[in-house]
């Protein structure tokens, strides 16, 4: 059992013996200030209804109760109206560690999700040009919301939704065909909402190079069919730069070839939750929380662009994917209601919330204190990879995640590359490569650290008390952030911790401490190394043992 939940159980048992319910639990929290103890507890107020005394009495009698050798308090005080602090005794806390060094990497995984299955679906870029830095942020969230569900116990599946049809892909075919007649006739004119970008001019000489009978460009189709499949593969080569991989690729077109779009607006009429007006069909989306209903089909025959996704999500749901997590920009605000009103009106989804959405907000990239807003091949906006080749993945995928998804981000890349604290996933694998060298310069293999026979009172310089809570609370940060779909939390949890780590590494010498003081603290540099390995992990980045 962790310190924790011994002295958890000493309250909780404390309070029974006053008359509690025998399933009373009460809660711990940190308190904000260290110099408040170690832990407190509103147990009191919790209780005070119950028992029908005041709080303050009943805090006062919980303490005189507390079994404190059991619990490992030291000190045990009332505070204002009836909150209880506890302070530990040294070394009591610390013996969480041999936790942490048995678990290994291994630490603050769980089997919370009971192997249930959850479908995480990002990025889902167009294939019409290289991945930009928005989709590096769905990249950098959806990787990580997705290791944070897998290592809480789901079983994940990462989807990633080619939206390959519709009106964008049809400029794109446009815009190659202009470039393919000005590369053969020195004449072609891109359309209005086409692209520009260096990479068009590239797919239209490829084009040229393979299709030689067509160097006018009349083949639409084939040219749309061509460059689509150069295009997937180049964001292929985005994602294998930035270090993401996925199980599934859905293509949007299946949808319409394989009758799926069809059969969801059939379905939807059927059970009576459409009406026509003004020559179109329309889905009674004021039923489920909308503020007016939306028009499904348009007069024109064709469909407004929510329905594919019903019809996704329903194919989706049929394979067995209960839950579901969609990582998209902050634009596809008004599409989540829609959605998830059609899925209800098929039986989908019910109680509401699915899928669940994960919505970011945009990236401003700065240089030199000015935004950059081109890139060299894309023309109009920077790529993933550009920001890759410039500061090296794991700072591209730190930045990205250190915000919570719907707060604006910059990505300073003078900051990105600087090597020294101001930057923050420097400054953490600093940390981990620091507490590394410890091993290396003392010739210590790791693997006989596992805590036996440490006296672990030995660990009471204040530094490394508070170190040493920040690294047993790693198991209920990783689940918080999986419950809320946060790997931001982790990000600030790492420079949090390391901020602890070079305060302690300057502070508290390991490497010639006499005994007990060498091996405790060789246990807690491990610690320390455990969690931020695994927490780096978590956000797909490195954790380098030299620096």
């Amino acid at each position: 059992m962790t310190p924790e939940q011994i002295l958890t159980d000493a309250v909780r048992e404390a309070a029974v013996a006053m008359g509690a319910p025998a399933d009373f639990q009460p809660q711990l929290e940190r308190p904000r200030d260290p110099s408040f103890g170690d832990w407190a507890s509103n147990a009191a107020m919790l209780l005070a209804r119950h028992l029908r005394r005041k709080p303050l009495e009943i805090a006062q009698d919980l303490v005189s109760r507390l079994d404190v050798a059991r619990a490992g308090v030291s000190e045990a005080y009332v505070a204002g109206a009836g909150f209880i602090n506890f302070r530990l005794a040294a070394g009591a806390e610390a013996h969480g560690l041999t936790a942490v060094l048995a678990a290994g990497p291994s630490y603050g995984r769980t089997t919370d999700g009971g192997g249930q299955v959850v479908n995480i679906e990002f990025v889902s870029a167009n294939p019409t040009g290289p991945l930009h830095v928005g989709h590096g942020r769905q990249a950098a969230l959806g990787d990580a919301i997705a290791t944070l569900l897998s290592s809480t116990g789901w079983t994940v599946t990462r989807e990633f939704y080619y939206n390959d049809a519709g009106v964008q892909i049809a400029n794109l075919a446009r815009s190659v065909q202009a470039r393919v007649r000005e590369l053969t006739t020195g004449s072609g004119e891109i359309p209005e909402g086409g692209y520009h970008g260096e990479y068009i001019r590239e797919i239209a000489r490829d084009y040229v190079a393979a299709h030689p009978a067509d160097a006018a460009g009349d083949d639409l189709a084939g040219i749309q069919q061509f460059a689509v499949a150069a295009l997937r593969v180049e964001q292929d080569k985005d994602l294998q730069a930035f270090g993401v991989k996925f199980d599934v690729y859905y293509l949007e077109s299946s949808l319409y070839t394989d009758g799926k779009v069809d059969e969801a607006v059939r379905l939807l009429v059927e059970q009576g939750r459409t009406f026509e007006q003004d020559g179109a069909l329309w889905l009674r989306t004021t039923d489920y929380g909308d503020d007016k209903d939306r028009v499904m089909r348009k007069s024109d025959g064709t469909y407004t662009y929510f329905v594919p996704d019903v019809a996704y999500h329903l194919a989706k749901w049929r394979r067995g994917f209960t839950r579901a997590v969609d990582v998209q920009g902050a634009d596809h605000h008004s599409t989540v209601t829609r959605v998830r009103a059609g899925l209800q009106a098929l039986g989908v989804g019910i109680p509401a919330g699915y899928p669940e959405y994960v919505l970011h907000q945009m990236v401003t990239v700065m240089r030199a204190g000015e935004e950059v807003k081109i890139s060299k091949r894309a023309g109009s906006y920077v790529t993933v990879r550009d920001l890759v080749d410039e500061v090296g993945r794991d700072a591209v995928r730190y930045f990205l995640l250190m915000r919570k998804s719907d707060s604006q981000l910059v990505f300073d890349v003078d900051v990105a590359r600087a090597q020294s604290e101001e930057n923050p996933v420097y400054y953490i694998q600093m940390a981990h490569a620091r507490v590394s060298g410890i091993f290396r310069v003392g010739e210590i293999d790791v693997a006989g650290i596992t805590g036996a026979g440490v006296e672990w009172s030995a660990l009471a310089e204040p530094d490394e008390r508070e170190l040493v809570k920040a690294i047993l609370g790693y198991p209920g940060l990783i689940a918080a952030a999986a419950r809320t779909l946060a790997p931001h939390l982790v990000a600030s949890y790492l420079l949090d911790t390391a901020r602890l780590v070079h305060t302690w590494y300057h502070k508290c010498h390991v490497l010639g401490e006499p005994e007990p003081v060498h091996s405790a603290r060789l246990a807690l540099a491990r610690a320390a190394q455990v969690v931020l390995a695994n927490g780096l992990g978590i956000l797909g980045i490195s954790a380098p043992e030299r620096m």
